[in-house]
């Protein structure tokens, strides 16, 4: 701590707990199991925004980092042939990112935070949240990390008829997960059932978070 956040009674923000994270890859195949719920091969990170030059250079960083693919012999972009064989997120099941797809997409929300947006196939959970790892552990280490606010990975209903939509959303400052379900159709409105049964099923994946006024709804984002 500075010596003058210590004489002001300031504490400096906790370094985000980004490995966190790498429990995802679990919690989506408990959702396929226990409610019929797989991944979209969607996930982004949020943060307050960066201004001038410094937001130009995170940006080029980030391009270079997720353009580089990853290192040789990484088994979680390597498809199987059937991804129907394994459940969501295990080795070796995913396909190559969506043809035609930007590695990484930027954009601003009405609020001012930026919002960066990565692309996977359905089955690639790992390789996702790899990248949602990788690009947080840059920004942390660049300097940014109290700008962090948190990171989202979709899901969708299984079936063609099913129209739920789900974001498991990770709160850095609190280092815990909460659901985040909007209804199809219903500006605005969340399932809170559904909210609170994959907080039920996730208990053993994930730490998740107890209260529920910080159970922020996320209408529209990236990634969702």
């Amino acid at each position: 701590m500075r010596l003058l956040d210590a004489l002001l009674g300031r504490s400096r923000p906790a370094r985000p707990d980004l490995d966190q994270l790498f429990g995802l890859p679990a919690a989506a195949v408990t959702l396929q199991a226990g409610a019929d719920l797989v991944p979209t091969g969607l996930g982004s990170v949020c943060f307050a925004s960066v201004e001038g030059g410094a937001f130009k250079q995170v940006e080029r960083d980030v391009r270079a980092l997720l353009d580089a693919g990853p290192p040789p012999g990484y088994l979680g972009d390597a498809p199987s042939g059937n991804p129907g064989d394994a459940p969501a997120g295990t080795p070796g099941d995913t396909p190559p990112a969506v043809p035609g797809d930007a590695p990484v997409e930027f954009s601003q929300d009405e609020y001012g935070y930026t919002w960066l947006l990565t692309r996977h196939g359905p089955q690639g959970t790992i390789p996702l949240v790899n990248d949602l790892h990788a690009v947080n552990t840059l920004l942390a280490e660049g300097g940014f990390g109290p700008q962090l606010l948190c990171s989202l990975v979709g899901f969708r209903g299984a079936g063609d008829g099913d129209p739920r939509a789900l974001a498991l959303v990770y709160l850095y400052k609190r280092g815990t997960f909460y659901p985040f379900a909007p209804r199809s159709g219903q500006p605005e409105k969340r399932d809170s059932a559904l909210e609170l049964q994959v907080r039920g099923l996730l208990t053993d994946d994930l730490r998740m978070e107890p209260d529920l006024a910080r159970w922020f709804p996320l209408w529209g984002v990236p990634g969702l």
